[in-house]
């Protein structure tokens, strides 16, 4: 059986190798290692116009939304918090069309962190712009507990209470049109959403990518085999 190809988007900034200092789509290995430990093919989909997205998930089996920036909060009709980063309009351009060409073609899609923010924002939810406990030190991944809720998709692929790689301070707040909470923090932060059957559409606040449990991506990979 042939690997189902999963694009993976990118960030889009100023980066240093070699002898060079230029602009570079960037993603952290983990990203593609983690794809590929899943039994996926692994491909960039660094930003690009907003009406090549369709095209883009044609040519796809499945479709992963990385972290990154903070979503401009303009996208869900807020003011910025002081405490909100830079946006990074060409992603959130991008990566917004890439969510509505998966779902309105039902590629299986995943939303990492800031993946799992602009799915809910994609579907008319908004986010909690800063909220404290998420981030142990500035660069420096974390961990805690998420609890799954029974019944969802994500409690069929992760049943038990699990520890999780995380670093974030901004979350979801308002939940996008069918959408469930599908996983919490101890102090009630939503962690997971996800889109009723037959959608295959998930996102997870934490990093995946930064730990050993590959669960979440394999049923992924699995959903976009089919």
């Amino acid at each position: 059986m042939s690997k189902p190809l999963i694009g993976v988007t990118t960030y889009l900034d100023r980066a240093r190798w070699g002898v060079w200092d230029m602009p570079a789509a960037l993603l952290p290995a983990q990203y593609p290692r983690l794809v590929q430990a899943s039994g996926g093919l692994a491909a960039m989909l660094p930003p690009d116009e907003p009406s090549a997205a369709a095209a883009v998930v044609a040519r796809l089996d499945g479709l992963v939304v990385a972290g990154g920036a903070d979503v401009e909060p303009v996208r869900y009709g807020a003011a910025p918090d002081p405490r909100t980063g830079p946006p990074a309009r060409a992603r959130d351009a991008w990566e917004l069309a890439l969510i509505e060409a998966a779902l309105a073609t039902g590629t299986p899609v995943l939303g990492i962190c800031r993946g799992m923010q602009l799915l809910n924002v994609a579907l008319g939810g908004t986010l909690i712009q800063h909220l404290d406990g998420h981030v142990e030190e500035i660069g420096v991944i974390g961990r805690h507990a998420v609890k799954p809720v029974p019944g969802t998709r994500y409690a069929s692929l992760v049943p038990e209470l699990t520890s999780v790689p995380t670093y974030h301070h901004q979350a979801v707040d308002r939940l996008g049109a069918g959408l469930t909470a599908s996983a919490y923090a101890e102090d009630g932060t939503v962690e997971a959403v996800e889109l009723a059957k037959p959608a295959w559409a998930l996102g997870v606040q934490w990093h995946p990518e930064m730990g050993e449990d590959v669960r979440v991506m394999r049923g992924l990979v699995a959903a976009a085999r089919t």
